[in-house]
């Protein structure tokens, strides 16, 4: 066996755990949408596409939980 081929046999096992990485992570960010706190920030996408006055908040916030 020479270096070409084992760079051969490196590059491939290499490229294959890359594309077994992307995948797990691709099936990591679908599959658990919310975070440990329960919000979905998949919903907070949309806010540069549906930002006219008119359209819905992301989140409505009542008034009565002001701040002090």
């Amino acid at each position: 066996m020479d270096i070409a081929q084992l760079q051969a046999y490196g590059y491939f096992i290499l490229t294959t755990l890359l594309v077994i990485a992307l995948y797990g992570y691709i099936y990591h960010l679908y599959s658990k949408k919310r975070d440990v706190d329960g919000v979905d920030y998949e919903n907070y996408s949309n806010m540069a596409l549906k930002d006219d006055i008119s359209d819905a908040p992301v989140s409505a916030k009542s008034h009565d939980d002001k701040e002090k």
